[in-house]
C-alpha cells in the first residue's frame, strides 16, 4: 500500500545545484556554445567551492580525458552535462580530481569531481560551470526553471524537466 502512495512519478524529474554557488543564466555564461544554447538548455552556477556532485540519481555516461567535464544519464533519458569551467580543457587534467568512472551508478548529492578553483582561476580559465540537458533538442522534455540565486550542491532545484 506504501508502494502505492509514495510510487515515484516517472513523467518528471528535478535536477539540483552540481555544485554551491550563484545560478547564472545559460545565457549570461561568456562563451558562445553554451551561452547560445548550442550543447543545450541549462544553467550555469558561479562555483563557491569545487565539491562538484551529481545533480540527480543516475549512471555516469561520460567522463572527460581532461578530467574537466562529466555525464550522467538519468532514470528520466535526460542526459546532463557538467562542465567545469570554461577552456578549461586546456588544463589537460591538472586541477581536477575525478572520483567516479564511466558506468558507476551515482546518487544526487554525491561528489563526482573535486575542483582546484584557486588553480584554474591562476591559470586564466574562468570557473563558471555550465550544467546542460545536451538531448534537449529532441524536443521530449518541457523545462521548469527556478528562480534561486544561492544554490547548495545537490540540495536547492534548479530546474524540473517534464515528458511532454
Amino acid at each position: 500500500m506504501f508502494k502505492k502512495l509514495f510510487k515515484k512519478d516517472k513523467s518528471n524529474e528535478e535536477i539540483f545545484a552540481c555544485v554551491s554557488g550563484e545560478l547564472v543564466q545559460l545565457e549570461n555564461v561568456p562563451d558562445p556554445v553554451f551561452g547560445q544554447k548550442f550543447m543545450g538548455e541549462g544553467i550555469a552556477i558561479k562555483p563557491s567551492n569545487g565539491r562538484v556532485v551529481a545533480p540527480v540519481d543516475g549512471e555516469i555516461t561520460l567522463v572527460a580525458d581532461t578530467k574537466h567535464a562529466f555525464g550522467i544519464r538519468t532514470e528520466l533519458g535526460e542526459e546532463i552535462l557538467v562542465h567545469i569551467g570554461l577552456e578549461t580543457v586546456g588544463l589537460k587534467g591538472e586541477g581536477f580530481n575525478v572520483l567516479m568512472k564511466l558506468g558507476d551508478k551515482v546518487t544526487r548529492g554525491q561528489t563526482v569531481i573535486e575542483a582546484d578553483l584557486n588553480f584554474i582561476e591562476k591559470s586564466g580559465c574562468n570557473t563558471i560551470i555550465p550544467m546542460v540537458v545536451t538531448n534537449s533538442a529532441e524536443d521530449k522534455f518541457k523545462f521548469e526553471w527556478e528562480n534561486s540565486k544561492q544554490v547548495e550542491a545537490g540540495e536547492t532545484k534548479v530546474f524540473t524537466a517534464k515528458l511532454k
